[in-house]
């Protein structure tokens, strides 16, 4: 009888180990500027061809390495960043595992070139993990490592490759992280042999503007903490900078970009009764700990750390941001687009305030019989108390349709009770109606009478380019004038107070443009969302009897467009069970 359990070939067992390591082009990228970092450099140059997907090079002016080590850093495990165990609890470079090289050079095409002080330099080429030729090389300092055709050798990951947009987000993403945690650091950036970013050395704040533009600079509030537990530092966004996504929020444990909910969850609830419902702070955060109370070796991407004392920490993180923001007098606000009426004005605050004068009714009994005519107002007061219902059936009052808890409409038919959640019957209307008029292009635009102008990130604007056409498509106008965009035209039904937060979404959004129905979906379900009516807006009996008569006439009427159920029905038998138990 012959063996079942076999062991696998070096070869698969390393592709399929690459997988943990090497997710996407932007996971390679992310090892490689770590390497940089890890070898002292002061100056990182990185070219990107083809969102990655073809080439990927970083350059730097490092110790370099001798032809032995340039050899052994592709070799599974081969690290000089730890010796022994005890040494993954003290852990202070961004590497350590001495995967990366390996997992990479599995599944692509690597050139390297280095230099130390010791020898002259040298070349080596690998593809699929083999070493397929090797040289002396010219290169004056540092090291230098080309990823070509990443996952050739495995068609099937390469396929699942997304579009060159959503590729270079994430690659753009990666960058952003490591040049604002190593602020002293030189970085370039160059695109498809377009130079993006020239990042000089430069202290955090000036690294952060030089990265989101001017915008951000007035609402960079600083934070400063010591305790023994840890040091905070760094900056938070003040709340009128709040956004509907998270893509502001950065921290940073001993300069290695992290993601963690309960640190996140400190800071927001930092920000209560700052913002608005479903808007997000802002926070470039550095945690300084002593490496010994941390663990990164939790997951291979090294993104995810326990900390022995989070309770603590969590108190600290939460009292410095609180801290922070009193002190930058940010009061709370309820309402950003509050009239400017309302503001105190500067001679207001310099005058000094005025007793007021106070009336006694010295007749007053509260014991006394109110007259009919106070009672009935009374009455007529009183019954304002419905507002847990705040029912609403318009001028029909026996309309079979009427709105409840301003969130949902209640309709019947002749055996059931018909409970509808309006924001998302109206999603599923508006979707419908924006994908018959992309494909039948068909798009109604709406001209503005003055134009928009929006700041873009030097990200952002890199972003649209690739997808500017799809923008057209929908029946926007928009024009880039240096970091300006400029929106003269709109689609119907958005508001122009929602076209920034409409552009910002669709460049955050990982959706693939290579495929042109996922593209016409996603930009139905985006517009959608944005300018469907939301829970809490009362309406009228027309509005209500709109919303219930279309939705009924789409094609799928029970699931809004991200297959949330829109409605539910209570059978006769249904209600009567609630009361006969």
């Amino acid at each position: 009888m012959s063996d079942i359990i076999k062991i696998l070939p070096i070869d698969v067992s390393n592709k399929i180990a690459a997988g943990e390591v090497v997710q996407r082009p932007s996971s390679v990228l992310k090892e490689l500027i770590e390497n940089s970092i890890d070898a002292d450099s002061t100056k990182i140059q990185i070219i990107i061809k083809d969102a990655g997907k073809n080439l990927i090079q970083v350059i730097d002016n490092g110790k370099g390495m001798s032809k032995n080590d340039m050899h052994l850093s592709f070799v599974k495990h081969a690290t000089s960043k730890i010796v022994k165990i005890e040494d993954v609890f003290s852990i202070s470079s961004m590497g350590f595992r001495g995967e990366a090289l390996a997992s990479i050079a599995s599944v692509s095409m690597v050139e390297m070139e280095s230099i130390n002080k010791k020898e002259n330099g040298n070349y080596i080429e690998i593809q699929g993990g083999e070493l397929v030729s090797e040289r002396e090389s010219n290169i004056q300092e540092g090291t230098s490592i080309k990823i070509k055709s990443i996952f050739y050798n495995v068609p099937a990951r390469r396929a699942f490759l997304k579009s060159d947009f959503v590729e270079l987000r994430h690659i753009l993403d990666v960058f952003h992280r490591l040049a604002i945690s190593h602020p002293k650091i030189e970085f370039s950036f160059i695109n498809n042999e377009e130079e993006i970013f020239y990042l000089k050395p430069q202290s955090l704040n000036k690294r952060i503007i030089s990265i989101f533009g001017e915008k951000i600079r007035e609402n960079l509030i600083p934070i400063t903490e010591s305790t023994q537990i840890a040091n905070i530092s760094g900056y938070v966004l003040k709340p009128e900078f709040s956004k509907k996504s998270r893509n502001n929020q950065f921290i940073f444990v001993n300069s290695r970009y992290i993601k963690s909910q309960f640190i996140s969850h400190s800071i927001s609830s930092s920000y209560e009764g700052l913002l608005k419902d479903g808007y997000h702070p802002g926070y470039f955060l550095f945690i300084d700990i002593d490496p010994s109370k941390i663990d990164v070796n939790v997951h291979p991407n090294k993104t995810e750390i326990k900390f022995d004392d989070d309770q603590n920490l969590y108190s600290i993180i939460n009292s410095s941001v609180k801290h922070c923001l009193g002190i930058y007098q940010v009061s709370p606000v309820l309402d950003f687009e509050k009239n400017p009426s309302m503001d105190i004005s500067y001679n207001q605050i310099k005058s000094q305030p005025v007793n007021p004068s106070i009336e006694i009714n010295s007749d007053f009994n509260p014991f006394e019989i109110f007259n009919h005519s106070e009672a009935k107002k009374v009455h007529e007061d009183f019954s304002d108390f419905n507002k847990d219902l705040e029912l609403e059936v318009g001028d029909n009052k026996h309309s079979k349709i009427f709105q409840i808890l301003n969130k949902f409409i209640i309709s019947t038919n002749k055996s059931s009770l018909i409970i509808i959640n309006q924001n998302l019957a109206h999603q599923r209307i508006l979707y419908e109606s924006f994908l018959k008029s992309i494909f039948d292009n068909t798009i109604n635009s709406q001209k503005l009478i003055f134009p928009i102008e929006l700041k873009l990130s030097k990200k952002q604007l890199l972003l649209y380019d690739k997808i500017n056409d799809d923008f057209n498509s929908i029946g926007f106008d928009i024009s880039i004038k240096k970091d300006l965009m400029i929106v003269k035209s709109v689609p119907y039904g958005i508001e122009k107070s929602d076209v920034e937060e409409v552009v910002e979404n669709m460049l955050n959004e990982d959706f693939n443009i290579s495929n042109d129905l996922s593209t016409s979906d996603f930009f139905a379900k985006r517009l959608s969302k944005i300018t469907s009516i939301k829970s809490g807006q009362k309406l009228n009996l027309d509005e209500q009897e709109y919303i219930v008569n279309h939705l009924f006439s789409c094609k799928e009427p029970n699931l809004s467009p991200d297959n949330k159920q829109i409605f539910i029905t209570l059978s006769k038998n249904d209600i009567e069970k609630k009361f006969n138990g």
